[in-house]
Formats: C-alpha cells, structure tokens, sequence
C-alpha cells in the first residue's frame, strides 16, 4: 500500500486516513483491507486464496497488524498462508472467531492454525502508542465483530467503524448487532457490507415459517428433503430451527447432518456457553444436535451403519456431490438450495429430483443497512462485499447521498477519507418502528411496539384515536385525525344537510373520496362535487338519481 498511496491529512495537517482494498467480495473474491489511521497499518479481514498482492514491497511486515471479523472463508481462509508468509505479524479475532477458524483449513494444516489471539468484547485495546480497538457482537455468525478502531492524537480521536459482515435481526443460534450500543458513534469513517443492496426482506421469523412450510410440504408429498449449506451459519441454523419448530416438535422423522457441517455442530457444542442463553436453556433440556431420543431425531449420516428412512431430512455440504443421496431407488426427493445476494442460481429438476430456492438471509437487507448508517452517522461510508450493481443501488440512494460521503471501491483503488473538523453532522434521521399486520374476516390490524409512544408527536397522532390510512405509491400511509377535522367534517355535513353531495356522501373521509366504484376514487374532492356513485350517510338516502 505503501508504493500506491498518497499522503492526505486533515484540514489541520494532523492525521491521514485511507483505506486500500485488496479484495472487496465483488462476485468470487474475498474481503481483505488495509487501513492507515496516521502512522499505523491496519489489515482487515485476509479472505483471499492467493495473498501474493500482500507479500510484494512489503519490509518487513505487510502491516502492523491483523483484525479478522468472522470465520468464513470470504474473511478468513488466507489468514494461515499469511501467518506462514509472516509468522511475526500479529493476528486477533474474537475468542469464539479463534475456535471456528480452523474449520476453513485441512487437518494437516490445523496442527498450525492456533496462531489467531483473542480479543475480549467491548473493551478497547490498545496495540500501538494511541491506536486501540474493540469488538462488538456483530449478529450473522457466533463470535463475528464489528471493530472500532481508534487513533488518538493531541487534538482529538479519529475513529472508523468496520462492520464485517452484520445481521440486526436475532436467529436461532445469535443474537443481533447490538444497536442501541452504537448508536450516535458518529465514526469518521464506516466501512460496511452491502450484501442485498436496497432489497428488503420479509421478517426473519417469516422466512423461517415459510422455508418449514416448505419442508412440510414434501415431507406430506413423501419427497425425502436434501439442504446443501456452507460449513458454518446456515447449516446449523436450519437443523436448530427444524429441532425448536413447533411444526416438527414430537414428528416422527430423522435429521442428517453430513460432511464439514456436522463437523460445524460438533464445534458449536464445545462453544455452547457463548451461544445465546435461549439456545443454553434449549441445551439443558434436550441435547442441542446428536439426539436419537427425541423426536424429531437427528443423526450424523453413516449410511454404512444406520438405513435411511423415507421421507427424512439431509444436511450437508454445498460442495457436496448430491448424487450420493438422491439415487433413483430412493424415492422422490426435494433439493432447497439458499439463495445468495446477486447470484442467480440454474434450476435443473429431473424426474424424481425437484430443485427450488429459499431465503434464509444471514445479512441485513436494504433497510437495516440504512438503518446503521443512519444511526451512526459517520462522515465517510465505504461500501463493500455485494455484487458492483447491488452496491451501486446503496450509493445512488438520495438518503444516503444527502449525508454522507458515499464510496464504492474495485480491488486495488486507493479510498482517501478527508476528514473535516468542521464536518456537519445531520440530524438523526425519522425512527422506523417494525410491528405486525393481522386480516381478520371483518377488519385489518396493525399492531406497533409502545416504544412508539414515547416519541413526542405521539399525543397529537393518537389525540382522537382515529386514523386515516392511504396508498402513496406502494407504500401505506397513516395520519391521525385531529379533533379540528373531526369537528369539520361534521359540521360540514350539517351545512349541506340532505343535499346529495360529497360532504354529505359517507365514503367521504377528509374531503378524500374512498368510493371504489366512483371515478373521483382515492382523489381529494370539494365538498359541493357530486358523483353518480353518491351513498348517503343514512340506509334511505343511498339513491344516486
């Protein structure tokens, strides 16, 4: 980096911040940063298969030292071939980071892989005269942290924020970033994945019932179902939610688990005590994998040792050859393959093989993505990992360009990040409020949390206690009615008395027509207009002639 870059301080000539990406996770290439905060060298994530570009001009070290975020092979699987490059260079994760990592190398290769140190959450560390870090929980895989990183000089702290990848929701086996204790950092610069771009997805427990529905279904049509996952995250995401789901508590089925992901549940047994305390409370009352007691059982798949039953269930590799499990002599089978941001997947189906996507996501979608940045509010945002188009998507939001200094960089381009003392930071943007909508046979209910209340426009929202809800777009828009409109719309009815007008028609709510069959539908009407489609506000008044 050092060859490439050019030297550029703050407005005072204090510092220099920059980032230069070996690899930003467009399409096959892993995730690898180098960050300079003043004098200091910092190496984010090493998830690439040849680090060549890290060993050239380097004296002696490429960096100063290493932060890996999680243990996936796009962050992590060139962490050991730089360790045998430059077994000097510091190398540091989370506790739990350190025990899955050895999951991305062979077992020749794990008699060397204890070379990744520790770092504690939540508590900065210093590493170099006025450079420290700290780790936060970042949700989507156990042990995965967002790193703070600070440098402080004599007048003042400059601070960047690197997010890894990040998941706000809770899944079965982790909790989510934690925002709340982030909120208002307001990092000079935030370096963050852009995984589904703007898209948004339906709620977490939604995409759990749909993919169980799914799952039902076959087991119902006697398809037998194979899931092929990456080693780590999904796999036993899947086989927890099919143990904990109340559609299969007590079903009479068999669950197997193959390849590197059984390897995968046999690691997050020996790190149960930091799993969620849901999942340790689950653990004290039947085992968490392994269990031929209860049902539905799930077994490690020995096909020499134990028959498959029909229909079952089959975990393993996405590597995996699938041929090994559906042959033609065992029935009809279902192929669920997860859907991955920004690539399209080949549906081949053949006579008794049925191949179909699912949307399990693992990374946050459009909307918490913003939602971080927003509640952050740092002056630079350097998107990376998502495909270029999805991360052009994030950078071309109005939103975002409104506030902050927006990047998007290939592989090999030097990011300068400018800060200004004096930089404006804008106000906190409007709180979403995330809440459940129910049809009944009669009426529709939206249900939002209290915490909504708290918020002073509350009272004059909720001051009458109606609501009138309309189409902007595709998107529903709810107002309360003040008691000024209540008193309005009422007297107006008064004045125009039995005249057969749209201040007497009773779809008339707000001067707006909510008539589906008149033509002035959905559009603000004056109150003297009249339309064929007129309904009085009383049983007898409803003739339109």
């Amino acid at each position: 980096m050092s060859d490439r870059s050019v030297s550029l301080r703050s407005n005072t000539g204090e510092t220099e911040l920059e980032c230069f990406p070996y690899g930003v996770h467009h399409v096959d290439e892993g995730v690898c940063l180098m960050v300079r905060m003043g004098p200091h060298r910092i190496l984010l994530d090493c998830g690439l298969a040849d680090i060549s570009p890290l060993q050239k001009g380097v004296k002696p070290l490429p960096a100063d030292l290493v932060l890996c975020t999680h243990a996936h092979p796009d962050h992590a699987k060139g962490l050991l071939s730089l360790h045998q490059a430059f077994p000097q260079l510091p190398i540091y994760a989370s506790e739990v980071t350190t025990q899955l990592l050895s999951l991305n190398w062979s077992e020749e290769s794990k008699k060397i892989s204890h070379f990744c140190q520790a770092l504690p959450w939540r508590s900065p560390v210093e590493f170099q005269d006025g450079l420290s870090a700290e780790l936060f929980p970042a949700g989507h895989l156990p042990g995965a942290a967002a790193i703070l990183l600070t440098y402080t000089t004599q007048q003042r702290d400059y601070t960047l924020l690197y997010t890894g990848d990040f998941f706000l929701s809770n899944s079965r086996l982790v909790e989510g970033l934690p925002l709340e204790e982030l909120r208002g950092l307001k990092p000079d610069v935030l370096i963050i994945e852009g995984s589904y771009g703007t898209a948004r997805h339906p709620h977490r427990r939604n995409q759990e019932n749909q993919l169980v529905e799914r799952i039902n279904r076959a087991i119902a049509n006697s398809c037998s179902v194979l899931l092929p996952t990456p080693t780590l995250g999904l796999g036993q995401e899947i086989v927890m939610l099919l143990r904990s789901h109340h559609n299969f508590t007590g079903r009479d089925l068999d669950i197997w688990v193959d390849g590197s992901v059984a390897i995968g549940c046999d690691v997050y047994l020996e790190l149960l005590p930091h799993l969620p305390a849901s999942v340790q409370n689950f653990a004290k009352h039947q085992p968490l994998f392994w269990d031929e007691r209860v049902r539905p059982r799930m077994r490690r798949f020995q096909p020499e040792r134990h028959t498959l039953g029909h229909p079952c269930i089959i975990v393993t590799d996405e590597t995996a050859d699938l041929n090994q499990y559906c042959a033609p002599d065992t029935g009809s089978w279902v192929v669920l393959l997860p859907e991955k941001p920004g690539q399209s997947i080949e549906i081949k189906n053949s006579g008794f093989i049925s191949v179909e996507t699912y949307l399990l996501a693992q990374h946050s979608d459009g909307s918490g993505i913003t939602q971080l940045i927003h509640n952050l509010r740092p002056q630079h945002v350097i998107f990376v990992h998502g495909s270029p188009t999805y991360l052009a998507d994030l950078t071309s939001l109005e939103e975002l360009q409104n506030r902050y200094h927006l990047h998007s960089p290939e592989a090999g381009t030097l990011v300068e990040l400018p800060i200004g003392e004096t930089f404006l930071q804008p106000a906190p943007p409007e709180t979403n409020y995330e809440g459940e909508l129910n049809e009944l046979e009669t009426v529709v209910t939206i249900t939002l949390p209290d915490a909504i209340i708290i918020d002073s426009r509350w009272r004059a929202f909720a001051d009458t206690g109606l609501v009138e809800a309309r189409w902007q777009g595709q998107e529903l828009v709810l107002r309360g009615l003040s008691p000024r409109e209540l008193l309005n719309q009422s007297s107006d009815r008064l004045i125009w008395g039995d005249t057969k007008c749209c201040g007497t028609c009773r779809f008339q709510r707000g001067q707006r027509c909510g008539n589906p069959a008149s033509p002035l539908f959905n559009f603000k009407v004056t109150l003297e207009g009249y339309c064929p489609a007129f309904e009085g506000l009383s049983a007898g008044s409803t003739d339109a002639t």
